[in-house]
């Protein structure tokens, strides 16, 4: 079935793009409608294959090319799908906070020596600070170096105004780092002082007795398993948050929009496929982690 159904998406987009050419150079005048009712057979077919795949990813990228021709077709309705994609990006960021929470008080409440259980913590906060800063001068290079998005007008309200930062000192970074309210931390989002909050924490309950350690240890291992099973059905509704964005991106701008999106993905790839090679492969090497026995962990989610 799936061989059949990819035969069917490969030959339905052949035909659709087989009758945009001829089209687009003028060898046989063929109506827009016609054209559309061609591309749409087209995308029947990779829903066709998507449905037998049955593989996340490939829903991800099906719905991409969905949300560029309804953006393209009807960016009047596109637009509106807007909400769809914003609540995707709000059910990502409550997943932030918890799973950071319950993951870093379970590694360290868990552990049996509080002295490693110390070590670890400014190790930890040691190696998040160092990775963060390369990444981000990895990613600055790379834009820089790219370009990717310049020259793009976007039309009025197509954007959100950002907040105006203030310059900080060294003095100001430094103590932006510790949470005053971790109510507040976790509602602007601060992930840094979310994980320094979950590390003390850790810590200040691994040093209680195993009596009243174990309902906390027992909750922030319930929390860390409900979390990852949150995330999983967040991620089912990210082909609709992706094509809505596609959509409503195309409906606002025009196909042409999608060069700049491309080019900007594939920025984004290459950062991150630097950043493996240049950061995560050398500290995998420096403490001897069986890369093979990794990557094979993680395909299994």
């Amino acid at each position: 079935m799936k061989n059949k159904s990819g035969l069917y998406a490969v030959v339905t987009i052949a035909i659709a793009a087989l009758a945009t050419v001829i089209n687009y150079y003028g060898l046989i005048p063929i109506d827009t409608r016609l054209l559309m009712i061609f591309r749409w057979i087209a995308i029947s077919g990779l829903i066709f294959y998507a449905i037998n795949k049955k593989s996340l990813t490939t829903w991800i990228l099906v719905s991409m090319v969905v949300g560029a021709e309804i953006g393209n077709d009807v960016p009047e309705i596109a637009v509106e799908l807007r909400v769809l994609s914003q609540i995707f990006l709000k059910m990502i960021k409550t997943i932030i906070a918890p799973l950071l929470f319950g993951t870093l008080v379970v590694g360290i409440a868990g552990h049996s020596h509080l002295k490693q259980v110390g070590r670890m913590g400014w190790k930890s906060l040691l190696y998040f600070e160092v990775v963060t800063t390369i990444a981000l001068f990895i990613g600055l290079i790379a834009i820089n170096i790219s370009k990717a998005g310049v020259g793009i007008k976007l039309p009025e309200g197509a954007h959100e105004e950002l907040p105006k930062v203030a310059p900080q000192s060294m003095h100001d970074i430094i103590l932006h780092v510790f949470p005053e309210n971790i109510a507040k931390s976790v509602v602007d989002g601060q992930v840094l002082q979310i994980v320094v909050f979950s590390i003390i924490f850790g810590i200040a309950l691994a040093m209680l007795d195993e009596k009243r350690r174990k309902p906390m240890l027992s909750f922030a291992e319930g929390l860390s398993d409900v979390m990852f099973k949150f995330t999983n059905i967040i991620m089912y509704f990210a082909p609709i948050g992706v094509g809505a964005a596609i959509a409503y991106t195309v409906g606002h701008m025009g196909l042409g929009i999608l060069v700049n999106l491309f080019h900007l993905l594939a920025t984004l790839y290459v950062a991150l496929i630097a950043f493996m090679l240049l950061v995560l492969l050398p500290v995998a090497l420096i403490i001897k982690l069986d890369i093979r026995k990794f990557i094979n962990a993680l395909t299994l989610f």
